[in-house]
């Protein structure tokens, strides 16, 4: 019987309304005191139901709900045989809780428009060579699918054949469509939006970006911040307080009407709704514009941060450097260049894949003993020659002599911005190159977007020599720069900035950058790091997006002011509430619910005002 009042709870609303306009044309037009009175008392025995029902659930648990107080109140009122007033709350909070419903609906839409964008089905290549269409679920690693046009992408994979644009916004919240050919990177829930092409599924399930993204998401809104939290409880002992507020009222005034109408003025629904429709707002916004905001506790630190450290390869450069210039010490230079080759071809550091694709094809040698120095290179035997790649303080660790000549070169490759790789072969210097980033396209002027949100310290902390560092910090318009950062480095000066009281945003993407996003007040991962770096952050820019992280604290400062502004509201409509009642003589408990739900509503409203939020000129909009 509960669940079926429950189900038609919002045709319980029209009959009570309807009932409630047959009772006034009964009084006013017809003139009629039986069926004005009957109207009104089968309004609030319909309406009173299924809130009574949910006092009578809540009770159960032993929690004073606000359903509580509205029955308690309906009841009075039906005993005082006050039926207009208990008729007229009833259908107020039940169309309250209508509209409630479906505008919070909405603030959720953005998850439920990714969950829609799931992909179902795939086209599968089977033993005989066909493609079948399958269950998304019967994709395993390493199957070959077939993507036609107009298809949306079933998992993460690589393309094996073919070519077309494929429009990414569900992963990037970018609209513009990317172009894809053999080799390219693809995603679960993009779409196809012409070309045909086959891919090889490398990620599936909810190990796709697209899976994961909706599963943090989830998360997020789940959580809660501590201004919920705090809310929570007071909610608790407040709902109480009212009800006691009422009773004592009651029996000192011997005003029953009065009593009753303060249960229901003191009802604190738009408090304990307005921080949670605040969030889910805020959280789904960044949820379509390619941030994913980890929990509403993020939100809040996020909102207040002063200071962004950066790593400096992949977050404020592009990570895809390149060697700029060359020196040679000695003879054998193939040689030497084949030693280094092989020895880099371990290694998976950006800088080593800049050094292979300048030497290009070579003899490469079996590779022994291979030792990786913690911030410094790898040691290695090729051919039983000790080889030495890395930096000036791993050639110092390795006893190389730097002559008047190396020490210049090195000079002025630091002054030129470049990050350094010197090869040692048994003890001997052979090779200095010098090797450059490009910065992000942008991200001057995201920074100082940045700087107009109100962040006071833009820092960078890099491994690259200090000339590589400053040169970039120049460039953008850095407050700091630190080169010859170990992991431990970046750690250490991060704790002491958090105790001169700064509160320290880490922007970074690798496994070395770990410790760091997770040590900072709020850790940003670039989306197209590694695995760790994403699982360890509270932010995740997706598509290593720079251009969203201004949008996203402009995004957490909005959704903290309109955290603010619905306390403000709905603490303010409960005082001028209690106050009309107790200093006025115009106020009522039909007005006073009227109000009541009306405050709710703005509340809501106001927290779906972010679901639009957009970074636009000089100041952020919310």
């Amino acid at each position: 019987m509960q669940s079926y009042i429950f189900r038609k709870k919002n045709q319980i609303t029209l009959i009570s309304g309807i009932l409630i306009l047959s009772g006034l044309f009964s009084h006013f037009a017809l003139e009629n005191a039986t069926l004005f009175t009957w109207s009104f008392i089968i309004a609030s025995v319909f309406g009173g139901a299924p809130i009574a029902i949910q006092a009578y659930q809540a009770l159960k648990v032993k929690v004073i709900s606000i359903d509580v107080l509205v029955t308690i109140a309906v009841i009075g009122a039906f005993l005082i045989q006050n039926y207009e007033e208990s008729a007229i709350v009833t259908f107020l909070f039940l169309f309250g809780s209508f509209l409630e419903q479906r505008t919070l609906n909405k603030t959720r839409s953005a998850i439920k428009e990714l969950t829609e964008m799931a992909p179902e089905s795939a086209l599968k290549q089977m033993e005989n060579g066909e493609f079948e269409e399958v269950e998304v679920d019967e994709v395993d690693e390493g199957d070959i699918l077939l993507v036609k046009t107009g298809a949306k992408v079933p998992v993460d994979g690589t393309v094996l054949t073919g070519k077309g644009h494929i429009n990414e916004a569900s992963i990037t919240g970018e609209s513009v469509p990317v172009s894809k050919t053999v080799d390219s990177e693809v995603f679960a829930g993009t779409i196809l939006e012409n070309g045909t092409i086959q891919i090889r599924a490398d990620r599936v399930g909810e190990d796709t970006t697209f899976g994961r993204i909706i599963e943090l998401v989830e998360e997020a809104q789940d959580s809660k911040s501590e201004a919920e939290r705090f809310i929570d409880r007071f909610s608790k002992y407040y709902t109480p307080a009212v009800l006691i507020l009422s009773l004592m009222i009651g029996l000192f005034s011997r005003d029953i009407e009065l009593a009753i109408t303060i249960l229901v003025l003191g009802c604190p629904g738009a408090l304990v709704i307005g921080v949670p429709v605040s969030n889910v707002a805020g959280i789904g916004n960044g949820a379509r514009n390619g941030v994913l905001l980890k929990g509403s506790e993020v939100i809040n630190d996020f909102s207040k941060v002063d200071t962004i450290v950066f790593d400096k390869t992949g977050t404020l450069t592009v990570g895809n450097p390149e060697v700029a210039e060359i020196v040679f010490y000695g003879a054998n230079r193939e040689e030497v260049l084949g030693y280094l080759a092989s020895v880099e071809r371990e290694s998976d550091h950006p800088l080593a894949k800049a050094v292979l694709q300048d030497i290009g094809g070579t003899t490469f040698s079996t590779v022994e003993e291979t030792e990786v120095v913690k911030g410094g290179g790898i040691v290695a035997k090729v051919k039983g020659h000790r080889i030495a790649v890395g930096n000036v303080a791993l050639m110092e660790k390795e006893n190389v002599a730097l002559n008047k000549n190396v020490q210049r070169d090195v000079e002025r490759f630091e002054q030129n911005g470049n990050s350094l790789v010197l090869t040692a072969v048994d003890g001997e210097l052979k090779v200095l190159m010098g090797i450059r980033d490009q910065i992000r396209p942008g991200v001057k002027q995201d920074l100082q977007k940045l700087k107009k949100l109100g962040v006071k310290n833009l820092v960078v902390l890099s491994g690259d020599n200090q000339g590589t560092v400053d040169l970039v910090a120049r460039e953008l318009g850095l407050t700091e720069a630190h080169g010859h950062m170990l992991p431990e480095g970046k750690s250490a000066y991060i704790e002491k900035m958090q105790a001169e009281g700064q509160i320290v945003a880490f922007v970074g993407d690798g496994v070395n950058d770990s410790p760091s996003l997770a040590l900072a007040n709020v850790g940003i991962a670039m989306g197209n790091g590694t695995d760790v770096a994403i699982e360890t952050s509270d932010v995740v820019l997706m598509n290593s997006d720079f251009s969203r992280l201004p949008h996203a604290l402009g995004l957490t400062k909005s959704t903290a002011s309109n955290m603010k502004q619905n306390i403000f509201i709905a603490v303010g409509v409960v005082l001028v509430l209690l106050a009309s009642v107790l200093f006025s003589e115009w106020m009522n408990m039909s007005i006073g619910m009227l109000v009541h739900e009306a405050s709710i509503l703005a509340v809501i409203l106001n927290g779906m005002r972010l679901l639009r939020f957009r970074l636009r000129g000089k100041n952020q909009n919310d």
